[in-house]
C-alpha cells in the first residue's frame, strides 16, 4: 500500500453520496469573491518570501498571519444560520472543502446518516388564578434597529431544545435554581414539591441537558430554562447589544437536552452505511433523553413568570442581580401551559476533511478539528474557530510553494453536527477507532476561537509544555509589547492549564474514548459569553466585542498551526510527560478528602503514580540523549530508535483507558479524564471513582464503598500500564 493509499483508506468518504443543493447566487458570489480575494491575498505574500533564503518555516508561517483573511472567511459563514443537517448547512461544508481546495489542499466530504431533531409546534402561557387574561409568550428574539441581518433572521429555527419530548403540560411552576441535584434536593428539604410541575431553572452552573434531566428525576412534569440577567445582562442599567457585549432581554439559549455522545441510533458504534441501528423509538426512549417537554425562554418572559410565583422567598444565592424582584419557590400559584412538538428525524449530516500528506511518515497523523455547524449564525460558535482554521491552512498552502512539506500528515476536519451531541467527530472517531489508535499523533481542537481577550489553553499533561513554549512566540493580540504568554500568565485564571475531561467539545472522542494526546483553546473573557446561542451571535457581536480588528482570530491560529508543524515536523515528537505524575498526586489526594474515614485506601494509586515518575523521567531524559545524538549527526533522522521512542510517547495516553469504560459511562473510556456524572460540562478527574463515591454516599453500603476502592484499582492498573509503556520494556 502506498503511502498517498494509507491516507485514502483512512479518509475515503462513505458509499452514502451527499446532498447536493443548488447554491444560492448570493452564496455563489460571496464564495467566488472571496476565494477570489484569497487568491491575491495568497499571490501577495508569495512576492514577499519569493527571494527569501531557505527559509525557517516556523518563522514564516507565523510572519504570514493575516486578520483580514480571517474576518473575510468568518464574514463568508455567518451570512446564514446553518443548523445540522439543513441545505444552509450543506453550503458551508461546500464552502470550507472549496477554500481548501484553493489552496491546493486536497479536501473532501464525508456523510453520515444521523438522528436529529427539529420544532414542528411551541407555545408557553401563564395563568394566575383570580387574574381575568392570560399571558402568552411570543418566544421570539427582537432584532434591533439598522440589524444588517434582520432579512436573515427569518431563517433561524424557532426557539426550541433538540429532543425534547413531545407534550403538553399545565402545571404550577416551581423556581430550581440553576437546576443541580442539590437544588431539587433543596426544594425537598422545604417540602416544595416538584412532582408534576413545571421547574423554571436558570443557566449559570450547569448546561440545559442536565438541567432537564434532573428536573425529570425531581419528578417535573415539564421544565423551562432561561438566561437570568444576574449572568447574562450585566449591571443593572447596562446596555446590551448592539450597543454592548451583552444579551437581550428577548435573548434565548437554545441547545441539546441529548446528554449522549454522537448518533443516538447507533450507541457505542459508527453510523457507517448499512450499519445495525435502533429504531427511533428506542433511541428516544432511553435515560440519555430528556424525556420531559422543555422550553429555553428569555429573561423578559421569565420575569413574569417570577412575578408571578408564590410561596418563600428563594435563600439569598438563588436571587437575581441588584434591583430584580424576589425570587420565590413557589409551587403557583403561577400555572404555566406549555406545548412542544418535535420532529427526531434521521438526517445527513457532512464531515469536511483535507489533507496534507506528511513526506517521512505519512501513517502519523497531527489531527486539527472544529465543528461548523451552528445553532444561529455562529459567528462565536462554532466559526471564529473555522475561519482560524482556514487562514491557518492559508499560510501552510505559503510554505508548500516554499518547498515544505510536512514529515508527518497533517489532517484538518471540519466537523457537522457538533451541537446535537459532537455527533461528526464521534461518528468519524468510531469509524476509524483502530487506525487512529495507532496512528493518530495528536488532535488540536478549537471549537470558540475567539469571544474576548484572555486566552485559555486547555491540554492532556505531556503537551502543557508545548503549550508553553508555543505561546511564547506568539505576540499578545492585544498589547503589543508582550507575548501570549506574557499576558496568559499575568491573567490569573485557575487553572491556567485546563484539562479535557468535560464532554462540551470534539476532543471527547479523541481524548475520552481513543486516549488521542489532545489540546484544545479560545480567547474568551471567562467561563462563557453572553450571547452564546443566541440569535445574537453573528458578525457584527464579533466585530464590535468579540475580537475589533481580528488580531486575536490570528493569534489563535498562529498558536494552534505552530504547535500543529512542531507536532509534524520534529523528529522526536515534543512530548513530556513530567507533569502527569504531579497532576495524579493532586487528584490522588482530593479522592483521600473524599473518603476520609472509611476503609478506603489510596495507595495502589500512590504506587502507580511513583512508578509513573520514574518513567517519565527516563523517557525524558532518553528524549534528550537522542536529540542531542541528532544535532551531532551521530543519529540518523529516520533511525528505528527515534521512530521507537515517539511510539512509546504517543501510546502512552491510551494506556490510561480502559475498554470496559467509565462506572456508569461505559462509552468514555479514559480513567483519568472524563466528565461528571452530575455535569456533562464540569471536568472530573478519575470520573469512575468520583461516579462510585456518589453512589456510595448515597447507598451507604459495604458494597458500595468496596467497589470505591475497585475504581481505585482499575485506575492504578492504567496508570502502572502508561508507565510500562512509556519505559519500554516487558516486565
Amino acid at each position: 500500500m502506498s503511502r498517498l493509499d494509507a491516507t485514502s483508506l483512512l479518509l475515503s468518504p462513505s458509499p452514502t453520496p451527499p446532498h447536493k443543493p443548488t447554491t444560492p447566487r448570493r452564496l455563489i458570489c460571496v464564495v467566488s469573491s472571496t476565494l477570489a480575494a484569497l487568491g491575491a491575498s495568497l499571490s501577495l505574500l508569495l512576492l514577499v518570501v519569493h527571494s527569501a533564503p531557505a527559509p525557517n518555516y516556523g518563522s514564516l508561517f507565523l510572519s504570514l498571519a493575516s486578520n483580514d483573511t480571517a474576518a473575510l472567511h468568518l464574514r463568508a459563514l455567518t451570512l446564514h444560520p446553518h443548523v445540522a443537517g439543513t441545505r444552509a448547512n450543506s453550503l458551508t461544508a461546500a464552502y470550507v472543502r472549496d477554500a481548501f481546495s484553493s489552496l491546493s489542499i486536497p479536501a473532501h466530504i464525508t456523510p453520515y446518516s444521523v438522528l436529529l431533531s427539529y420544532p414542528v409546534e411551541r407555545s408557553l402561557s401563564l395563568a394566575v388564578p383570580g387574574r381575568a387574561t392570560t399571558t402568552s409568550f411570543a418566544l421570539s428574539q427582537e432584532t434591533y434597529p439598522n440589524d444588517p441581518y434582520a432579512s436573515a433572521t427569518a431563517e433561524v429555527m424557532p426557539t426550541f431544545y433538540a429532543y425534547a419530548a413531545s407534550g403538553s403540560v399545565s402545571a404550577e411552576a416551581v423556581y430550581a435554581n440553576y437546576g443541580r441535584e442539590e437544588d431539587f434536593a433543596y426544594l425537598a428539604s422545604r417540602g416544595v414539591d416538584v412532582a408534576g410541575k413545571v421547574a423554571v431553572a436558570r443557566y449559570g452552573r450547569i448546561h440545559c441537558e442536565d438541567i432537564v434531566h434532573n428536573a425529570r428525576v425531581a419528578g417535573a412534569a415539564a421544565a423551562v430554562v432561561y438566561t437570568d440577567p444576574l449572568q447574562y445582562g450585566g449591571a443593572p442599567g447596562e446596555a446590551w447589544f448592539p450597543d454592548s457585549r451583552w444579551l437581550p432581554p428577548t435573548g434565548v439559549q437554545v441547545g441539546s437536552l441529548f446528554r449522549g455522545v454522537g448518533d443516538p441510533t447507533t450507541p457505542m458504534w459508527a453510523s457507517s452505511e448499512g450499519c445495525e441501528r435502533v429504531s427511533v423509538e428506542e433511541a428516544m426512549d432511553t435515560d440519555d433523553m430528556p424525556g420531559i417537554p422543555a422550553l429555553p425562554v428569555s429573561a423578559r418572559d421569565a420575569a413574569e413568570i417570577h412575578a408571578a410565583l408564590g410561596g418563600d422567598a428563594a435563600p439569598a444565592d438563588w436571587q437575581g442581580r441588584e434591583g430584580s424582584p424576589v425570587y420565590r419557590l413557589g409551587p403557583g400559584p403561577a400555572i404555566l401551559n406549555l406545548t412542544y412538538t418535535g420532529n427526531d428525524t434521521m438526517a445527513t449530516i457532512e464531515n469536511v476533511f483535507a489533507v496534507i500528506e506528511g513526506a517521512e511518515e505519512p501513517d502519523r497523523y497531527v489531527i486539527l478539528g472544529n465543528h461548523r455547524d451552528a445553532w444561529t449564525f455562529g459567528a462565536s460558535d462554532p466559526n471564529s474557530g473555522t475561519a482560524a482554521m482556514i487562514e491557518l491552512a492559508q499560510r501552510l498552502s505559503v510554505l508548500q510553494k516554499q518547498g515544505w512539506r510536512p514529515r508527518r500528515t497533517i489532517i484538518f476536519c471540519s466537523w457537522d453536527a457538533e451541537e446535537y451531541g459532537l455527533t461528526g467527530s464521534t461518528e468519524w472517531v468510531e469509524e476509524n477507532r483502530e487506525m487512529l489508535s495507532s496512528r493518530a499523533v495528536a488532535y488540536l481542537n478549537v471549537d470558540v476561537s475567539v469571544v474576548g481577550p484572555v486566552f485559555h489553553p486547555s491540554a492532556t499533561p505531556q503537551l502543557d509544555e508545548l503549550f508553553q513554549e508555543t505561546m511564547k512566540l506568539v505576540q499578545d493580540p492585544d498589547n503589543s509589547s508582550q507575548t501570549v504568554y506574557d499576558s496568559w500568565v499575568k491573567s490569573n485564571i485557575s487553572p491556567l492549564i485546563g484539562r479535557l475531561g468535560h464532554g462540551g467539545s470534539d476532543f471527547s472522542a479523541f481524548v475520552q474514548h481513543v486516549g488521542i494526546p489532545s489540546t484544545s483553546m479560545s480567547f474568551g473573557e471567562g467561563p462563557g459569553y453572553p450571547i452564546y446561542h443566541s440569535l445574537y451571535d453573528d458578525f457584527v457581536w464579533m466585530e464590535k466585542f468579540g475580537d475589533p480588528g481580528f488580531s486575536r482570530h490570528a493569534a489563535a491560529a498562529s498558536i494552534w498551526g505552530m504547535m500543529a508543524l512542531r507536532l509534524a515536523d520534529e523528529e522526536i515528537l515534543p512530548f513530556n510527560y513530567m507533569s502527569y505524575p504531579v497532576e495524579l498526586e493532586a487528584y490522588t489526594k482530593v479522592v483521600e478528602n473524599e473518603v476520609g474515614g472509611t476503609a478506603i485506601s489510596c495507595s495502589p494509586l500512590h504506587n502507580a503514580i511513583r512508578a509513573l515518575k520514574t518513567a517519565a523521567t527516563k523517557v525524558n531524559g532518553e528524549r534528550k540523549e537522542l536529540q542531542r545524538q541528532l544535532s551531532s549527526n551521530q543519529l540518523k533522522k529516520d533511525s528505528m530508535k527515534i521512530r521507537s521512542l515517539n511510539d512509546r510517547l504517543m501510546q502512552a495516553e491510551r494506556a490510561f483507558t480502559n475498554r470496559e469504560g467509565l462506572f456508569k459511562q461505559e462509552w468514555f473510556k479514559h480513567l483519568v479524564y472524563g466528565p461528571s456524572e452530575q455535569n456533562d460540562w464540569e471536568s472530573a478527574s478519575y470520573p469512575g471513582v468520583e461516579n462510585a463515591i456518589a453512589s456510595a454516599r448515597k447507598e451507604n453500603t459495604t458494597e458500595s464503598w468496596k467497589f470505591v476502592q475497585h475504581e481505585i484499582h482499575r485506575v492504578a492498573r492504567a496508570i502502572t500500564q502508561a508507565s510500562v509503556v512509556l519505559a519500554g520494556s516487558l516486565t
